[in-house]
């Protein structure tokens, strides 16, 4: 039985909910997109946010909500945010649990070590994430595609770019030639003219997106420049003009997040893609 075939029955869990999601997200009207989006990028929130504090945070009414759950098919927001509460009950690490444990145990503990606890608690989650997000098949697909170009643009901006600079600094090592987008002289649109389809990119954009990150990528799969990205939503721009792309999703603590997951999937892609070439 296919997704469109259950059309009126609510998703079980919040993996077959996200994948409807995703399958409907070009029939949703404007408002429905809009806590669609908030609802795969926030799913903690979702779970124990009130209507009020969601609906303000995805810029809808409250009754929008009660309009995207019936149109999964349950009967009201309420049943739609068991469904995401059950999610957290089944990732619930052990590393929250220490947390949980010295703090009803009144652990006294300096403020730098319960900062430092919590970025590591947020690097463990995020890990967590990524290793059940990223399909294999997909991975694959995209080290063969950056693996047979003759060089990878690399393209990020903001809070990404530390990322692609670590990956133009592995490559150079590798001998794997590549291009960083983002230089200083501002000639990035002189660099990205010179690529042609035997080349590929790599970009990496996560919200609130780079909107010249955003622009680049189209410009190059406009001209048959094959894109692979890394990002944080299906809703994200890059998702649209990228032949394969991937979503990781960074824990945060006290509304800072790291970059753990999204530094070790660029590793592993970079080494990746130098071994394929190195077997030829």
């Amino acid at each position: 039985m296919t997704l469109t075939e259950t059309r009126d029955l609510p998703p079980e869990d919040f993996e077959t909910l996200r994948a409807v999601i995703l399958e409907r997200k070009g029939e949703l009207a404007k408002r429905l997109t809009q806590v669609a989006a908030y609802a795969l990028d926030h799913p903690d929130e979702i779970a124990f946010g009130t209507a009020a504090s969601i609906a303000a945070a995805a810029h809808v009414q409250p009754s929008t909500l009660v309009r995207f759950a019936q149109h999964f098919g349950f009967d009201g927001f309420s049943g739609l945010q068991l469904l995401f509460r059950a999610r957290l009950r089944e990732r619930t690490s052990s590393y929250e649990e220490r947390l949980k444990t010295l703090e009803h145990n009144g652990a006294a503990l300096a403020e730098s070590t319960t900062i430092f606890n919590g970025f590591v608690d947020a690097g463990h989650r995020s890990l967590d994430a990524l290793a059940a997000a990223v399909d294999p098949e997909a991975l694959e697909r995209a080290v063969t595609l950056l693996a047979k170009a003759d060089t990878i643009y690399l393209i990020a901006k903001r809070r990404s770019y530390p990322i692609t600079s670590y990956m133009a600094y592995a490559f150079g090592k590798l001998r794997v030639k590549c291009q960083l987008v983002g230089t200083s002289a501002g000639i990035d649109d002189d660099i990205l003219a010179m690529a042609s389809p035997r080349d590929a990119a790599f970009a990496i954009s996560f919200a609130p997106y780079a909107s010249e990150s955003t622009t680049q990528a189209r410009t190059l799969a406009a001209r048959d420049i094959p894109v692979v990205s890394l990002t944080d939503s299906a809703f994200s721009p890059l998702a649209e003009c990228s032949k394969e792309w991937f979503e990781v999703v960074e824990a945060d603590h006290a509304g800072f997040r790291s970059l753990s997951a999204s530094m070790a999937f660029a590793m592993a892609l970079t080494v990746s893609i130098a071994e394929k070439r190195r077997r030829g």
